[in-house]
């Protein structure tokens, strides 16, 4: 099964939650060596610039999931 069978969540927090797991996906098949990326952890998790970009990249992917389930409104 494919870790994202589609971007339809139920609720908001759910596909925030999506929003962070394709983040989080993006860092992994960019990079899919696990031990750089856990030896370079330390350095963006003490960058004020980093983790703020992180923040970024998250509320895009937000901002697709949202849009892809027209933004939970009622029919």
């Amino acid at each position: 099964m494919s870790w994202l069978p589609s971007l339809k969540t139920a609720t908001p927090e759910e596909g925030y939650s999506l929003a962070i797991k394709m983040s989080r996906m993006a860092v992994k098949l960019t990079q899919p060596d696990d031990e750089i990326r856990k030896r370079l952890r330390a350095d963006y998790a003490n960058s004020a610039d980093s983790l703020t970009m992180v923040s970024q990249v998250v509320a895009t992917n937000f901002q697709t999931v949202a849009q892809a389930n027209n933004y939970w409104s009622q029919s």
